[in-house]
C-alpha cells in the first residue's frame, strides 16, 4: 500500500500580549484631554486670548507694542445667518423703488370706442387704453413703493460684534494711538497706509467726529471714516483693513 504524502499545516500566529494598564493610562489621558481642564484645552485657550490682541501704530507707521481688545466685543462666536439677516435688511433699506407704470385707469384717453363692433372686418376693440395697444397701459408693470425693514437693537448690536469679531481673528484690526490728532494733510494718510503695506478697502473708526481726520482722507480711493456709535455689520464686512483709534475701543458697542 502506498503511504499517504503528509500535508503541511501552517501555524497560526499567537496573538500578542495586551498591556491592559498602559492602554488604560493613554485612555485616560485623552479623556484629560478632551476635558476642559486637561492640557490641551488650555493651549486652546491660550491661542484664543493670544488672538484677542492687537498692534498699535503711530500715525507714522511705527509699532508701540500690542494692546487686548474686549472679549465681550472681539470673541463672539460666529454666527454667519446673522450677519446675512443684517445686510439683508440693511440692502432692502438703502435701495429705492421708484419705477412706476400705469394701468388703464391711468392711462389718457380711450373714452369712446375706437370702432363700432361688427361689420368692419377688424378685431373687436373697446379702448385705444388696452395694454395691447400702442401707447396703451402697461400689464403687471412695476409701482412706486417704499419698503423698510426693521431688525432688532439687540440683533443689530450682535451682528457688529459678530463681524467685529471675524476680523480680529483673521488679524485685520489694527490700533492707532495718535489718529486723532493729526492734520488735514492726505500725505500723513497716504505714507502711513504704505509704510504698513495695506491694501484693499479701508476703514477708519474715530470716538468722535473730527473734521481734520476727514478731510486728511476724503482724496484717498477706498478709504472712509465713521464713528464708532455709527457703526454697522455691512461696514465691517465690506472693508478689508479696520483701523481704530484708542479712543475709539471704549466707545464701541458690546454686544448681547
Amino acid at each position: 500500500m502506498p503511504k499517504k504524502a503528509k500535508t503541511g499545516k501552517t501555524k497560526r500566529a499567537r496573538p500578542k500580549k495586551v498591556d491592559r494598564k498602559s492602554a488604560t493610562q493613554t485612555v485616560k489621558k485623552s479623556a484629560a484631554a478632551t476635558k476642559p481642564g486637561g492640557k490641551v484645552a488650555a493651549q486652546k485657550t491660550s491661542t484664543k486670548i493670544s488672538s484677542l490682541t492687537a498692534q498699535v501704530y503711530d500715525i507714522n507707521g511705527k509699532k508701540q507694542g500690542t494692546i487686548s481688545l474686549p472679549k465681550e466685543i472681539f470673541a463672539k462666536k460666529p454666527n454667519q445667518k446673522l450677519i446675512a439677516q443684517a445686510l439683508h435688511v440693511y440692502f432692502t433699506n438703502s435701495t429705492a423703488h421708484y419705477g412706476s407704470t400705469k394701468t388703464r385707469s391711468e392711462v389718457r384717453g380711450g373714452g369712446a370706442k375706437p370702432w363700432r363692433q361688427k361689420g368692419t372686418g377688424r378685431a373687436r376693440a373697446g379702448s385705444r387704453r388696452s395694454p395691447l395697444w400702442v401707447g396703451g397701459a402697461t400689464t403687471f408693470g412695476p409701482k412706486a413703493r417704499y419698503v423698510q425693514l426693521a431688525l432688532p437693537k439687540k440683533m443689530k448690536r450682535l451682528a457688529l460684534v459678530t463681524a467685529l469679531s471675524e476680523k480680529a481673528e483673521d488679524g485685520q484690526i489694527k490700533v492707532i494711538s495718535n489718529l486723532e490728532k493729526i492734520g488735514p494733510k492726505t500725505r500723513v494718510v497716504v505714507n502711513f497706509l504704505k509704510k504698513l503695506e495695506s491694501k484693499g478697502s479701508t476703514l477708519f473708526v474715530l470716538s468722535s467726529k473730527n473734521e481734520n481726520v476727514k478731510l486728511a482722507t476724503r482724496n484717498i480711493e477706498s478709504v472712509t471714516v465713521n464713528v464708532a456709535n455709527n457703526l454697522n455689520a455691512y461696514e465691517i464686512a465690506k472693508n478689508r483693513n479696520i483701523f481704530l483709534s484708542k479712543e475709539a475701543l471704549a466707545n464701541l458697542p458690546a454686544g448681547r
